[in-house]
This record gives C-alpha cells, structure tokens and sequence, in this order.
C-alpha cells in the first residue's frame, strides 16, 4: 500500500509500484501477443536457421514498450493517490473520475488512430512482411515498434483499473479478455472494439449518473 500524500512517496514507493504495474501489464498483454509472436517464429524460421534467440529478443522488446508504459502509469497513480482519488488499497474513491475514464475509453474505440493501431495486431503476417528486419537488432526494432503499435491501440483501456481499483483481479481479466477477443476480430467489422466502446461509454455514464444523484442528495 502506497502513502497518500506525495511527498511521502520514496524510492522503493516508486519502484514497488511500478514493478506492480509491469507485472500487471506484461499478464494481460502478453496472451494477446501470442499471434504476432507465433508469426515472428514461422518467418524466422523460413528466412534463418536460429528462431528462438530472435523471437525471444522481440517478445522482450514487445514488452520494453509495456514497460514505459508502466512508469506513466506509476506516476499517475503518484497524483491520484496525492489527490486522494485513490483509497490506500488502490480503491477507486471518485465516481467523476472512473465516469470520465471509462468513457474516454469508450470513445477511443472508435477513433481511426486506435483501429490504425489495432490492424496490425489482427493481421501478424502484414505487419511483418512491411517491417521485417534481419538479424537480433532488426528483431528489437521489430518487437519495439509492435509493442508501442500495442500501447496505442489498448492504453485507454489499461486506464480503467484505475476506475475498478487497480488490483481488481476481475478487472484485469475482463480487459485481458477484450483487448484479445478484439484483436481476433476480422479486420473487416470490428464487432467487438464498436460493442466495448458502446458498453464503456455507458458504464461511465451510469457512474456520472449515480454520482450526481449523490450529490443531490447531499444537497
């Protein structure tokens, strides 16, 4: 459990949550990855002799993305706790803040740049044959420009833990489960994003909704 305010927030604070953060990230994207990976390995190994140095190499890469990720998610979970949005059990406190999350998530589904983004994971076998690169170092860049292709297509949706409580187990879940049934979508309909985007949009405004019958009844 993280201190509340900021300035109470040290080094290990930091580190703990961000190594949480990571876990948390490479858990749910990793099983999303597999397509792409399995991918990699097929053409690795029609093009050389050694596939699994190289696939290794860009799943780690895959992840080094995730892992920048993570620090922006570390340090945003540093304001909210500072601006006690955040119970000491990482517990969503605002109804305001999950309403507008989830929302903003469900709204990203829809925008081109998200489904730019979300092409290449439905279709592994485009996105290596126009960045293919040899070698160990053409397999970092490979894994590096796929995963940070990932964090644009899903950081919206990364967002909501912080509206269900960052260590919801189930919330996890759910995710991990929409960013891979999305990515299994054919290109074509998008089914799954267009349906998750309307869910999130009013599962936020269900929340913006209570909220403000609290506040009347307060009033």
């Amino acid at each position: 459990m993280p201190p509340s305010g900021l300035s109470a927030w040290g080094f290990m604070d930091f580190a703990l949550v961000f190594i949480m953060w990571a876990i948390m990230m490479a858990a749910m994207m990793l099983p999303s990855a597999i397509p792409m990976t399995l991918a990699f390995s097929h053409v690795s190994r029609q093009r050389q002799t050694t596939i699994y140095r190289p696939t290794v190499v860009f799943v780690l890469a895959y992840l080094c993305a995730w892992l920048a990720f993570s620090i922006v998610l570390t340090l945003l979970q540093w304001q909210m706790h500072g601006l006690a949005w955040l119970s000491p059990r990482m517990e969503n406190k605002n109804p305001l803040l999950a309403s507008v999350i989830l929302i903003l998530a469900g709204v990203y589904q829809f925008l081109s740049f998200k489904n730019a983004c979300l092409k290449f994971c439905r279709s592994p076998m485009t996105f290596l044959l126009s960045e293919w690169q040899e070698g160990y170092k053409g397999a970092y860049k490979m894994g590096l420009k796929h995963g940070a292709t990932c964090v644009g297509c899903c950081w919206a949706q990364m967002l909501i833990m912080f509206a269900v409580g960052v260590m919801n187990l189930l919330g996890m879940a759910f995710i991990t489960l929409v960013v891979i049934l999305e990515k299994l979508t054919p290109a074509y309909t998008g089914l799954i994003s267009k349906t998750c985007g309307f869910a999130f949009v009013l599962w936020g405004l269900y929340f913006l909704s209570k909220n403000y019958a609290r506040i009347g009844l307060l009033v």
